[in-house]
């Protein structure tokens, strides 16, 4: 067999799913156990990426953005655990119709819509590391609920992401909760996506991942042309070296 840090099938490790610390909302315990895990894990595997399962909510190292959360205070903070050594990555989740179930359809996503795009340049300007949106959706047993309505939730979500990955930005992708197929009911929470059941929403999936495998062609296209361009002026500086002082033509 394959011992885990040498799996190249594996893409990144998680530390844990959705860390919270209610009893220290200042945020201490949480920035030291993920100090402490971080640097454990890598001396173990530095093959692989690490994460460290976060949902995303702001803490006391930037009070202006606490007014984004929505009314939760769990002792994490997107920034300060994300700067720590060894954290490759940050996530983000986002439940609007969990986090804020007493507002309309609307509401939750005009909260998506900011939630995106502050973390997305958050992580751009300030972390300066790549954000992999890990988990969201809406649930079919929320009152009133509509494929359309979750479709357009996905809508939002895959037109930031494309668009900020399309610009070279710090959005990578974005993983929804949760895809399952037939036969699988007892795993069903209500977030579950069957393909099958819900052709409008496997169209968007699959139009986004073909958007998104077309961005990674075009930046694989220009890494091997800068590699070109690279061993071109490489070669030429060598010629010019050997030639130096010789004369060249009539």
């Amino acid at each position: 067999g394959v011992l885990y840090k040498n799996d190249p099938t594996i893409m990144s490790w998680e530390l844990m799913n959705e860390p919270r610390c209610i009893s220290d909302p200042s945020g201490r315990t949480i920035q030291a156990w993920i100090m402490e895990m971080a640097s454990y894990v890598k001396s173990i595997d530095r093959n692989h990426l690490l994460e460290a399962g976060l949902e995303g909510f702001y803490g006391h190292t930037t009070p202006q953005r606490q007014r984004l959360n929505p009314g939760f205070n769990i002792g994490t903070d997107f920034i300060a655990n994300n700067r720590i050594p060894g954290i490759d990555f940050a996530t983000l989740h986002s439940y609007p119709d969990q986090w804020l179930s007493s507002s309309n359809d609307q509401s939750q996503l005009y909260f998506l819509n900011n939630w995106l795009n502050t973390h997305i340049q958050d992580a751009q300007s300030v972390l300066r590391k790549p954000l992999l949106l890990t988990e969201f959706g809406k649930s079919w047993k929320d009152p009133g609920f509509s494929t359309y309505q979750r479709d357009l939730l996905f809508n939002t979500v895959y037109n930031k992401i494309y668009s900020s990955a399309k610009r070279g930005g710090a959005a990578a992708g974005g993983l929804f909760w949760q895809l399952l197929t037939e036969g699988m009911d007892s795993f069903r929470d209500g977030y579950d996506v069957v393909l099958s059941q819900s052709p409008s929403t496997a169209s968007m999936i699959a139009q986004q991942s073909h958007k998104l495998y077309q961005i990674r062609k075009i930046f694989a296209r220009m890494r091997n042309i800068e590699r070109w361009k690279r061993a071109r002026a490489a070669r030429r500086d060598q010629w010019l070296g050997r030639n130096k002082g010789k004369r060249i033509g009539n």
